[in-house]
């Protein structure tokens, strides 16, 4: 019997034979770019999709494992923002040819990192802006634009996207939380996919806790 591939997070194309999907992590240059393993984006140059992300402003684009990201989803960071307390918002200073300098850092509205959790599901189109945080297993509807943080285990959708509704309750959100699948080793999630995959979220509920040893 032929012994069955197991998954492999280096590889940059995980479907043979298909180049419009690849593993992001292996695929990035960027240093401030970081990327969990198995996270994949639904097309070729992941690096094309982050904009404006300048190194003298040293943001960084950070995403979790396992996350699945659609095809047009574009992360633009600190670099797209300009000065909104002064009386204009031109950047004269990046030309070189106007007489004002380069504004200080702390005058300037940079948000910090942005930071996608794990196991989440960004549709197609998405826009997600600078400093955002998206917690673990959210989803993000196709087509948002995401300005401000999305709690874990929620569905977002819209311009500006908002909560449409929680995906678990409280107990299976915690549960979830704290089980953490996506940090074990590859043997431990392949056998734990019986539960990952069950839609009997009351039975998921009562085999994690007791995979997590809860009474």
């Amino acid at each position: 019997m032929t012994e069955k591939k197991r998954p492999d997070p280096a590889v940059i194309y995980p479907l043979p034979n298909y180049e419009n999907m690849i593993y992001v992590k292996p695929a990035i240059k960027n240093p401030n770019i970081i990327v969990g393993d198995f996270t994949y984006f639904a097309g070729k140059d992941f690096e094309a999709h982050v904009l404006h992300h300048y190194g003298f402003n040293g943001d960084k684009l950070i995403i979790g494992k396992f996350c699945q990201i659609a095809s047009g989803v574009s992360f633009i960071m600190n670099g797209a923002n300009h000065q909104m307390s002064c009386a204009s918002t031109y950047p004269f200073y990046i030309f070189g040819t106007w007489d004002e300098d380069t504004p200080a850092q702390s005058d300037m509205p940079l948000k910090g990192d942005t930071v996608i959790g794990n196991d989440v599901w960004i549709g197609q189109n998405a826009t997600i802006l600078p400093g955002v945080r998206i917690g673990d297993g959210a989803i993000i509807g196709m087509n948002s634009t995401v300005g401000s943080d999305i709690e874990p285990y929620t569905i977002a959708a819209g311009n500006p996207a908002r909560v449409i509704r929680r995906r678990f309750d409280d107990e299976l959100t915690a549960l979830m939380l704290r089980l953490k699948w996506w940090d074990l080793d590859t043997e431990n999630i392949n056998a734990l996919i019986p539960l990952l995959t069950c839609n009997d979220l009351e039975k998921v509920k009562r085999e994690i806790k007791t995979y997590l040893g809860i009474i």
